[in-house]
């Protein structure tokens, strides 16, 4: 598994080492020492899979701490435009947003650490996500920024037309008034 850095601290993308043949393929998609080696200790205590169809928009989403969560996330199917921003305060990168495009194909993962809010917008006809989180869900800590913030001006890559958006994530409020107490440690 290769690790590489963005230019967010602490965000990670991760390339596994895939053998495939005739049969198919084989990958670890998650290795302990793997992630140790490289100075990555987490205690993974939920997962967390959703299905969508091509158009949705999930996020931006959150928890504050102390329930703030490190999030793994992968697609098992199709591909996602997967979007973070970083809310830690002092961050050299804080408000600005990174995206990643995940997919089934490429295997590639996305390590976004706490203190970011994440979501993702779905590229393919059909895709099935899954993350990893290093704290349990607390519905009191939820936090979030609606997704189509003037300020972070985000291309979801998907015509507005063709958004489908939840009704409790078209409420969210800006990045200038979400509810925020992130602060850089880097």
């Amino acid at each position: 598994m290769s690790f590489h850095k963005t230019d967010f601290p602490g965000l990670l993308v991760f390339k596994p080492r895939v053998f495939e043949d005739s049969r198919g393929y084989f990958f670890e998609s998650y290795n302990e020492n793997t992630f140790k080696q490289e100075g990555i200790d987490i205690r993974w205590v939920q997962d967390n899979q959703s299905s969508s169809t091509y158009g949705v928009i999930r996020g931006l989403h959150y928890q504050l701490s102390p329930f703030a969560q490190t999030k793994l996330v992968r697609v098992l199917r199709g591909e996602i435009l997967d979007v973070v921003v970083d809310l830690r305060k002092g961050s050299p990168t804080y408000g600005k947003s990174h995206s990643e495009v995940l997919s089934a194909k490429s295997k590639k993962q996305l390590l976004v650490p706490k203190g970011f809010a994440h979501g993702f917008s779905v590229l393919s006809e059909k895709t099935e996500v899954l993350y990893k989180c290093d704290g349990f869900y607390n519905k009191e800590s939820e936090g979030g920024i609606i997704y189509n913030d003037s300020e972070l001006n985000i291309d979801w890559k998907v015509p507005v037309d063709k958004a489908i958006v939840s009704g409790k994530d078209q409420l969210l409020p800006t990045f200038a008034n979400c509810i925020n107490s992130f602060v850089f440690e880097g």
